[in-house]
């Protein structure tokens, strides 16, 4: 029999927990000296004391260990219940936001997409733009554990090549993750502090630099500013650009560099792709600006090189209209997203790895077809890759566009239009946020009434499925999983 208690009480402690965090944007309202700071007070007592019941009811099931079905419907639970509680200020308070609304905003941001409905953002209480910055810190740093824990072990996309890569505990899942946890979590914490100190000492106002830092190391890309980054143009681009490239790189690497190993993040395969390719995509856009819009050489790498990561790490942020860039920006954009960063990170989409093992895969097959008799195998770092991760990285690639495409069509039926629905698909399973056209673009947002409730589940749903990798989610409607 399926138990659902060892998972309950996960769910429980992390609904509690939630429910603590809620008084950091409560004090800052109440510093603000505006009264929004009691929709925090009822959202955190609701979430508090609904946590801790679940808890307590759930404490006679606890287990050292979780099976294989507890796991996934642990990770997908999580993703699911923290943005139901989450949504709660938002429906409490200012801006008194409806149901569909709120959740579509909560799941954006816990899982780091940065798409946002909400119109006004250079209005809202400063505790609730802080509450919308920590929802994405805090799934930041969940999403890395997951891919480093939960992920490989579940063998989902073929991150299952990263199994003993850094920690050697395989089968203890819960104190793996409490041990993974704390190594992340302090590193994490430098890295937004380095970065708000950073922003700060270059002009931004100190609560706009905390609320940037806690989106930009997350890849989250809300802002408190319905400009976005854009009110930020100039050197703070470099920052931004900076610390969204470290936060989408594998942060097991930066645990062995804290341990004085600088070796494996120097010779990191997906590392080294990963800058080229941004290196690349920069320096092609600013000779196309400089050929064809005439732009200034400093101001075309500056915005290409921050709207370039920001796009392909999935953070988001939008420092300038890159669609009045030329023909040749829109289909540009798209595909960046598609690429995503390194995993093991706060980054999103396909990954850089899956297409290196996918290039890996073709190039073997290309060499069989000539010399039919010979030995090749794929491989990976120099290491060969199994046919299990093979299969499981091709098998990602056909759920991930079929997915897409299913998505996109789905919109297309609410009545938007064709780049709004492919571009939206994209943007939410790849939890990008920003899509393209003048509704969801980077000048726009998801806050058009055009956009319908139909839309925002159907989106909302497309950010959590995309946020765990397709198969964590999609595995719990087969019958098998049920089963088992």
């Amino acid at each position: 029999m399926f138990d659902l208690r060892p998972v309950g009480y996960v769910l429980g402690l992390l609904v509690m927990t939630l429910g603590v965090t809620m008084l950091i944007p409560l004090g800052a309202d109440v510093m603000a000296g505006n009264d929004h700071w009691g929709a925090f007070a009822e959202s955190a007592a609701i979430t508090g004391i609904t946590g801790l019941f679940l808890t307590l009811a759930c404490a006679n099931g606890l287990t050292p260990t979780l099976s294989i079905q507890q796991t996934f419907f642990l990770t997908t639970g999580v993703w699911l219940i923290l943005p139901i509680f989450g949504a709660l200020p938002f429906m409490l308070g200012q801006p008194d936001a409806r149901l569909v609304d709120a959740f579509f905003e909560a799941m954006s941001g816990f899982t780091t997409t940065g798409a946002t409905v909400l119109p006004n953002l250079d209005s809202l209480p400063r505790g609730l733009n802080l509450w919308r910055g920590l929802m994405q810190w805090f799934g930041g740093i969940g999403i890395i554990v997951v891919a480093m824990v939960f992920l490989p072990e579940l063998r989902v996309g073929g991150m299952q090549i990263f199994r003993s890569e850094g920690f050697d505990t395989l089968g203890k899942i819960l104190p793996r993750a409490g041990e993974i946890a704390s190594r992340i979590s302090v590193i994490y914490l430098v890295l937004t502090i380095a970065c708000g100190i950073t922003y700060n000492a270059l002009g931004m106002e100190p609560f706009d630099a905390l609320m940037h830092a806690l989106t930009t190391l997350s890849t989250g890309g809300f802002s408190s500013y319905n400009a976005s980054f854009g009110a930020f143009q100039g050197p703070l681009e470099y920052v931004g650009a900076l610390f969204m490239l470290l936060a989408s790189l594998p942060f097991v690497r930066y645990i062995q560099l804290v341990a004085g190993t600088a070796r494996p993040i120097l010779l990191d395969s997906q590392i080294r792709a990963y800058v080229a390719t941004i290196l690349i995509i920069t320096l092609a856009f600013v000779t196309y600006r400089l050929a064809v819009n005439g732009t200034g050489f400093e101001q075309s790498l500056r915005e290409g090189l921050f709207n370039v990561i920001s796009i392909i790490s999935g953070t988001g942020y939008a420092s300038t209209d890159y669609q009045t860039w030329g023909a040749v920006a829109v289909p540009a954009f798209f595909f960046i997203g598609l690429i995503g960063g390194c995993a093991g990170s706060t980054s999103c989409s396909i990954k850089v790895f899956r297409y290196q093992l996918l290039f890996a895969a073709i190039s073997t097959q290309v060499r069989r077809l000539y010399a039919p008799h010979g030995i090749f195998e794929p491989r990976f770092e120099g290491r060969p890759v199994a046919e299990e991760v093979i299969s499981s990285v091709m098998a990602f690639f056909v759920l991930f566009f079929v997915t897409l495409g299913i998505t996109a069509v789905l919109l297309g039926l609410t009545g938007l239009d064709v780049i709004t629905s492919v571009s939206g698909a994209a943007a939410a399973l790849g939890n990008i946020g920003p899509g393209l056209g003048d509704l969801i673009g980077p000048s726009g947002n998801y806050a058009s009434p055009q956009i319908g409730d139909t839309a925002k589940w159907i989106l909302s749903a497309a950010m959590l499925i995309g946020r765990l990798e397709l198969m964590a989610v999609l595995v719990l409607f087969t019958a098998t999983f049920w089963r088992a």
